[in-house]
């Protein structure tokens, strides 16, 4: 039997399901892409989200909140915990990430120590960045710890090929 990857969403792939299209027409294309990724989501990964990613779609627009509160819905939680308390203090330190960046620092703590296989997300300023992801492997290669796959929806569409 195969076994299904894990994948932890950060707070922007609910966030981009759940919001009204954008103006933008680059948020909208990845909103459009966010939509498409989702459909067979469920079917190819087992999905979770953190309890940060809760606390972080409570805020807003209290019909943007119910439509992301009903995408997550059925997926599976990860509990704040002391390893993922650990990972982000640590990484505080160690990443060099600073101001607004330190808040997404979570995310990367709780996919790493839930041992996913892919964290998936668009922020690519702060997380699915090349700078920061190097850093990270170095972390994490110190620590003797996996590091998941940081992309976006976008890199792990299904493929017409299937």
């Amino acid at each position: 039997m195969i076994e299904s990857l894990r994948v932890y969403l950060e707070t922007t792939v609910p966030s981009y399901l759940g919001a009204y299209p954008s103006r933008d027409l680059i948020i909208a294309a990845h909103q459009q892409v966010t939509h498409d990724w989702w459909t067979t989501a469920s079917t190819r990964f087992d999905l979770f989200i953190s309890e940060a990613v809760l606390a972080e779609i409570q805020a807003g627009d209290p019909d943007a909140i119910s439509r992301r509160r009903d995408y997550v819905k059925d997926l599976q939680i990860l509990e704040l915990n002391d390893d993922v308390r650990h990972l982000t203090n640590h990484y505080s330190k160690a990443l060099g990430l600073s101001g607004k960046a330190q808040a997404d620092i979570i995310h990367v703590a709780f996919a790493v120590s839930y041992r996913m296989d892919y964290l998936v997300t668009w922020n690519c300023s702060h997380i699915a960045n090349g700078e920061t992801i190097r850093r990270l492997l170095r972390v994490n290669l110190a620590l003797g710890i996996p590091t998941p796959l940081i992309v976006t929806p976008e890199e792990i569409l299904e493929s017409p090929e299937g």
